[in-house]
């Protein structure tokens, strides 16, 4: 008998796992590139989660500015600007006061295809993005495609080239502080010669680099002023002394691992499946043993993996992991989706556009 595949986004998880996104009374965003998604998880309860899946295409890099309620994704050809209404969540139309928090887009930034990865707000509110094909940071605007604002120093010219394959932006006080990249290449695509060896953090302000010899490194992120990179190739969580820039290996997965997020001593760490067929990464295939896409969760000042999620269809690849704190089922709404037109938000009230009874809007 044929077994029948499991439906969408189907998935299992540890009990650890909703019982501790109940206990912190928080969500989860991951983006899946390859699936063309983000999906918010939350918890149902202490033993079960849920999922929300959006259509995104090419969903990369999401960002948050808690001081704006604002949530911002990286797509193919744009950067998209969201901003929370509590107040259209508990009267949505289609499921009311069931959501404590609905995202609404806001604006879009036409970017063009940038191969745009990691995505920040900054301490003035704009976006910092990492602008992977011309190996540069850039700031999001509505004056142009983008403008650059740092690149390395080897980098000796701003051209659509994906050098070195910049990739990963750490902040530090609303500034960009540090990149990871897989090479210090200057030529086109120069990084995919030697992609578990050349891998390299580097310090933006001075413009130097601090770690060198990393094995794909994604996702720096600073936690309580240390600074912390994934390793993919190797499936490793990796903390850099900032000072003398020596490696301390902190855990190993034993899969790709991109995208992280950190929340009261918790790290949310994104595992992705192995293009087996790809040149630049089947060769890793062999070196990872857990070939399976989904999130680990892991508790910092023990050291230990507490929980996980994994996913057996739909997700295969992850991007981009994002801990959405204090919103314990958040919604987002898709400017595709017409839906979006009926909620009207202004500064001091909101409502749902309902259709006049001749059925004219």
């Amino acid at each position: 008998m044929n077994q029948k595949p499991p439906p969408p986004f189907s998935c299992t998880y540890t009990p650890q796992v909703p019982a501790l996104l109940h206990g912190l009374g928080c969500s989860i965003a991951l983006s899946t590139y390859q699936a063309g998604k983000v999906v918010f998880l939350s918890a149902k309860d202490d033993q079960s989660l849920s999922q929300l899946p959006r259509n995104f295409e090419k969903a990369m890099g999401v960002a948050e500015d808690p001081k704006t309620d604002r949530l911002a994704i990286a797509c193919l050809n744009q950067v998209l600007v969201f901003r929370n209404s509590q107040q259209l969540a508990a009267h949505y139309p289609k499921s009311p006061n069931v959501y404590d928090a609905m995202y609404m887009p806001r604006a879009a930034y036409f970017t063009g295809p940038l191969d745009i990865h990691d995505v920040h707000f900054d301490a003035d509110g704009g976006l910092i993005a990492v602008n992977t094909l011309f190996s540069c940071l850039m700031k999001v605007d509505d004056a142009y495609n983008f403008t650059p604002v740092w690149q390395p120093h080897f980098v000796d010219r701003i051209a659509p080239e994906d050098r070195c394959h910049l990739n990963g932006l750490a902040m530090e006080e609303g500034r960009p502080r540090y990149v990871t990249a897989f090479s210090q290449g200057n030529e086109r695509q120069s990084w995919r010669e030697n992609i578990t060896k050349t891998g390299i953090v580097m310090d933006v302000e001075s413009n130097t680099v601090l770690a060198e010899g990393l094995a794909m490194p994604h996702s720096p992120t600073l936690i309580n002023g240390e600074l912390y990179v994934l390793t993919s190739a190797t499936g490793e969580l990796v903390r850099i002394d900032r000072t003398t820039g020596e490696k301390e290996v902190m855990a190993s997965f034993g899969g790709f691992v991109r995208g992280m997020s950190f929340h009261e001593d918790y790290l949310f760490i994104g595992l992705s499946k192995i293009r087996e067929k790809s040149k630049t990464f089947g060769m890793l295939a062999g070196e990872l043993i857990n070939n399976q896409a989904g999130i680990a969760v892991f508790h910092l000042p023990t050291r230990s993996k507490v929980g996980v999620i994994q996913y057996q269809s739909s997700v295969e690849e992850i991007y981009d992991v994002h801990v959405i704190k204090g919103k314990r089922k958040p919604n987002i709404i898709n400017p595709k989706d017409p839906v979006h037109a009926d909620g009207v938000t202004l500064p001091d009230t909101t409502f749902w556009r309902q259709p006049s009874k001749d059925g004219n809007d």
